[in-house]
């Protein structure tokens, strides 16, 4: 089905908007791919908030003229699924981990911060951990040396006063 030129120019704008507000593109060949599993990896792109859609390449490549995804515009050949997220790695994550459990989808390419990025450099993208995930790490580590000093110190005031509580610090 053929779009119209105001169709068209829908399209570009709401990629566009999506571009802009986006940190990462994956592009990923989906030849071959039913429905079904069309479905799914739309599902999980939906739940990670990724941004995915099967666009025309010429469209795509007008969506991001100008922004820093343009230096993928070379990738965009043949048929393609994009995929746009806010988080650095959410996109590539999606795209990567369906490809795992799927041989026929195909990661070619993709773009972070301005850099083009080959299959491999998408993949190694997708192993970093979710901003969660680091933020959750950040805070065990800090959180760690606070715990050692309490046993250290209840262990002192064992050892001393024969058991008895060490008195609160006062907050600071």
């Amino acid at each position: 089905m053929s779009l119209n030129r105001n169709e068209k120019q829908t399209v570009v704008t709401d990629v566009a908007a999506q571009a802009a507000r986006s940190q990462t593109l994956a592009l990923a060949e989906y030849r071959g791919l039913t429905v079904a599993h069309l479905d799914v990896l739309r599902r999980q792109a939906r739940e990670k908030g990724v941004y995915l859609h099967v666009l025309k390449n010429t469209l795509a490549r007008r969506a991001v003229a100008g922004t820093p995804f343009e230096v993928a515009s070379e990738s965009m050949v043949g048929p393609l699924i994009y995929g746009f997220s806010e988080d650095a790695v959410a996109a590539a994550k999606v795209v990567a981990d369906f490809a795992k459990t799927n041989d026929k989808l195909v990661i070619k390419a993709g773009a972070y911060a301005g850099k083009v990025l080959d299959a491999d450099g998408v993949k190694s993208l997708a192993a970093i951990p979710s901003k969660e995930v680091l933020l959750s790490q950040v805070a065990g580590l800090l959180k760690s040396p606070v715990q050692r000093m309490a046993a250290v110190i209840a262990a002192l005031a064992e050892q001393r006063g024969g058991g008895a509580a060490p008195a609160e610090a006062p907050a600071a």
